[in-house]
C-alpha cells in the first residue's frame, strides 16, 4: 500500500506560479511512477504529467508542456509539480497518483494509488 497526500494548492493570478507537493508513505515510492492529474468542475479527470525513476522520463500533456515541471526526491519519498505561467483553465483539483506500470501511463485506470487532491484556483 502507498498513501499519498498533496499539498501546496491555493490561489494565484494568471501568469503566476504555484508549486504542488506529494508526500508518500507506505511501500517504497521510488518503485512507482508518480503522476499528476487534475479535474475541473463538470469535467473528467485528465492527465497532467508523470515521471518514472529518472528526470528524463518526464511526460507532459500538451496543455501544460513548457509551463509545468514534474520532479521527485527519492530520498524523501516526495513528488512535486512546479506550475508556471498559470492560466485560468488550469483551475482544478490536482491529484497525485502512483503507478506500478513499466512505462509512463496517462490513463487514470493505470494508477493504483491516489491522494485526496488539492484545489488550485487561477484568477484571470
Amino acid at each position: 500500500q502507498v498513501q499519498l497526500e498533496e499539498s501546496g494548492g491555493g490561489f494565484a493570478q494568471a501568469g503566476g506560479s504555484l508549486s504542488l507537493s506529494c508526500t508518500a508513505s507506505g511501500r517504497s515510492f521510488s518503485a512507482y511512477i508518480v503522476g499528476w492529474f487534475r479535474q475541473a468542475p463538470g469535467k473528467e479527470r485528465e492527465f497532467v504529467a508523470a515521471l518514472g525513476w529518472s528526470d528524463d522520463s518526464a511526460h507532459y500533456s500538451d496543455s501544460v508542456r513548457g509551463r509545468f515541471r514534474i520532479s521527485r526526491d527519492h530520498s524523501k519519498n516526495t513528488g512535486a509539480l512546479q506550475m508556471n505561467r498559470l492560466k485560468s483553465e488550469d483551475t482544478a483539483v490536482y491529484y497525485c497518483a502512483a503507478s506500478s506500470m513499466g512505462t509512463i501511463p496517462t490513463d487514470t485506470s493505470d494508477y493504483e494509488y491516489w491522494g485526496h487532491g488539492t484545489q488550485v484556483t487561477i484568477s484571470s
